[in-house]
């Protein structure tokens, strides 16, 4: 009888792949859906944030009273900062690297607990065939970071900036469009790095994605405002173009952009953010607040600032002090209850014009719904707005095209 592995997931799009990749290696295992019920429970963790670290030890910690004969197998960012002290605290039974995801059914035979953290310069070559339970699919298409943004630990649990081989994505994505999957999200550490070390761009693949059959609409993961340039613009009119770009910015405080150590700059972001509004994209974007340095007149100027631009969607986040980081030991710092309300302000702002946005976008809505029950399905629409459908057919991982969708501040709804 087979044993068998549950897998839980934390953090970003590139972990749910790296979770795909491992679920595919399992060839002498047997896939759990019930913790209880799993010999193994493999934590595929995130480490961005203290927040991130503490909910992957609380897991843990659960798991230990849940199902206390399971062997629990430490992966992901976390495996490489916290991976050595969880170890030596018995905490888990095992840690494994990223360059080691791809021998997991190897790996899962040992008997004795062990610490396999690998290196930081591998690059997977597995071809994910199905998405266990999605309907859209996640291609990996880059691993690490070569900026160096002061607050952030990520370019030292995942390694430099390197992209997959052009013709393992194509492969990619070839057997997943013939295995039914039309929505394709390419993902990473530095997604828009691509292609840097390989002579190429992100905009010539995603030319060469859209003319795979059975591609209908590709998306990009988290961008940074320096790499889009006029090449990729000419594709933001294709129809395979989801019409939401996620640009990472910080901060819109040019004080606080330099104390973050980032690459770009508000009135070259405001510049580009116009830009791209104008060809009818919903646009998101990542924000820091309360990181050190960020006071009273930083804060007025960058609310300011943000509501001067075209944002539909937000990623707010509070600062979390991450050690071996520059901002670490940066002064004064933001008190929480401060940082909170800062928090507070900036997403019922963007949810507001989020609201106008869709309110200006009833129609022509291109919805993949993921699957439903009780005939309520969800999904998002080329926009990235989420929309609950109701029908009394099965529509689970079909294409609906609404049109008067029913607008209410907390999202889209339509009956079909």
């Amino acid at each position: 009888m087979k044993k068998k592995v549950y897998f839980k997931t934390f953090g970003c799009r590139t972990n749910q792949f790296d979770t795909q990749v491992m679920m595919s290696k399992l060839h002498e295992f047997e896939l759990s859906k019930r913790e209880e019920e799993s010999d193994f429970i493999v934590v595929n963790s995130c480490t961005v944030t203290n927040g991130a670290d503490s909910s992957v030890r609380n897991y843990i910690s659960s798991m230990k009273r849940k199902n206390p004969h399971a062997k629990v197998i430490l992966a992901g960012c976390g495996s490489h900062s916290k991976g050595e002290s969880l170890f030596e605290d018995k905490k888990v039974f095992g840690v494994m690297g990223h360059s080691e995801k791809e021998n997991i059914n190897e790996i899962l035979k040992i008997e004795k607990p062990f610490y396999q953290i690998g290196d930081l310069e591998h690059i997977d070559s597995t071809i994910v065939e199905e998405f266990i339970g999605k309907s859209r699919a996640f291609i990996k298409i880059q691993e690490g970071c070569d900026f160096a943004c002061s607050y952030c630990i990520i370019p030292q649990v995942r390694g430099a900036a390197r992209s997959h081989k052009e013709e393992t994505i194509l492969e990619q994505v070839t057997k997943l469009a013939s295995n039914g999957f039309g929505e394709f999200i390419l993902t990473g550490t530095n997604v828009g790095s691509y292609g840097k070390d390989h002579q190429t761009s992100m905009a010539k693949l995603l030319k060469k994605i859209s003319m795979i059959r059975g591609v209908r609409r590709i998306r990009i993961g988290s961008l940074e405002p320096v790499q889009i340039d006029e090449e990729f613009m000419e594709l933001l009119t294709e129809p395979w173009m989801a019409k939401h770009l996620h640009i990472a910015l910080q901060h819109t405080s040019d004080k606080m952009l330099e104390l973050m150590n980032r690459r770009n700059s508000y009135h070259n972001d405001l510049e580009l953010f116009h830009k791209i509004a104008q060809k009818d994209y919903a646009l998101g974007t990542d924000f820091i607040v309360g990181h050190p340095g960020e006071g009273e007149r930083e804060w007025e100027e960058a609310i300011e600032r943000i509501k001067a631009l075209p944002l539909t969607h937000i990623h707010a986040f509070s600062y979390s002090k991450r050690d071996n980081t520059h901002s670490s030991s940066m002064k004064p710092e933001v008190r929480g209850n401060i940082a909170k309300l800062r928090h507070k302000e900036l997403t019922q702002l963007i949810q507001a014009k989020n609201y106008t946005f869709r309110r200006a976008h009833q129609n022509n809505l291109e919805v993949l719904l993921e699957n439903g029950k009780e005939g309520v399905f969800h999904g998002f629409d080329q926009y990235f707005n989420k929309v609950e459908v109701q029908s009394s057919e099965d529509l689970s991982s079909n294409w609906v095209l609404l049109n008067h969708v029913e607008v209410t501040s907390n999202g889209n709804k339509a009956k079909l």
